[in-house]
């Protein structure tokens, strides 16, 4: 036998069944009339297209003007601020705590042993890293010229939107509950 709920079912099923197949057989005539009455109007006239005018030429006098397929030579603008430094310098090879941002890392510790004493970095990742000084960390040029067992201290090179650079000082503080 089947349940109550078997029942419900099949019987709503049915029900849904016999109206959507009962709304099939209405008459179009509605419909009929007013597509007849579309095609009795008469035609109308489609407007030709517009005149399409070419645009006016332009022939290149170069004159005393550089050529506009040769990039032109950088104009290093140096900056007047009595601040300024030098900048990066393009040959070093970066290093591998350079890719990530400043704020994504945290100082987690620190150890030491008979030469130096190392900050240990935590990456957004999860991965330690140690850090002394003189290492680099951080997009801005960012090299580490402290270690201590509060915080990591280090002097970034950013650009003062002049053409020079200048040395802005930043430091990742021990994390709390690290």
């Amino acid at each position: 036998m089947l349940g109550r709920k078997a029942v419900l079912t099949r019987t709503f099923a049915l029900t849904a069944v016999v109206l959507s197949l009962g709304a099939c057989g209405r008459s179009n005539s509605d419909l009929r009339t007013y597509i007849d009455e579309v095609k009795a109007r008469p035609g109308g006239r489609i407007d030709a297209l517009p005149t399409v005018h070419p645009a006016p030429t332009f022939a290149y006098e170069p004159g005393d003007r550089r050529s506009p397929f040769v990039a032109e030579a950088p104009q290093r603008r140096v900056s007047t601020d009595p601040n300024a430094v030098v900048g990066p310098d393009p040959n070093r090879p970066r290093e591998f705590l350079e890719q990530f941002p400043l704020d994504t890392m945290h100082m987690v510790g620190t150890l030491a042993d008979k030469r130096a004493s190392f900050g240990l970095v935590q990456t957004a990742d999860g991965l330690v890293h140690r850090v002394t000084v003189g290492n680099h960390l951080g997009q801005n040029y960012g090299r580490v010229v402290a270690v201590t067992d509060s915080e990591i201290r280090l002097v970034e090179i950013i650009s003062d939107g002049l053409g020079g650079y200048l040395e802005r000082p930043a430091k990742i503080a021990l994390a709390a509950g690290k």
